[in-house]
């Protein structure tokens, strides 16, 4: 993966168009193998990462995101695995 990608998906706020041009941009030159790509593939470069951006806009305005919990109290039950017997069998 590479690592000058952050994660887009928030609750707090939305990404900035910034931010997902800077993600496309990343994505599209560890795919290509480009860091800056030849004239003769500039165009297809810059094709590749208006497409991905506007994908990922789509995504993230699709996904359901579920709401922080604020407190202990909203948080729901959680089960420790190593809690339960282990079956003997």
């Amino acid at each position: 993966m590479c690592r000058s990608i952050k994660q887009l998906r928030r609750v707090e706020e939305p990404p900035t168009d910034a931010e997902m041009q800077a993600a496309a941009l990343q994505y599209v030159r560890k795919v290509s193998g480009y860091r800056k790509p030849s004239r003769s593939n500039q165009a297809a470069f810059e094709q590749a990462v208006e497409e991905i951006a506007a994908a990922t806009r789509r995504l993230l305005d699709e996904l359901a995101v579920s709401p922080v919990a604020k407190s202990a109290d909203e948080l729901p039950a959680r089960i420790d695995d190593r809690s339960l017997p282990v079956p003997q069998g």
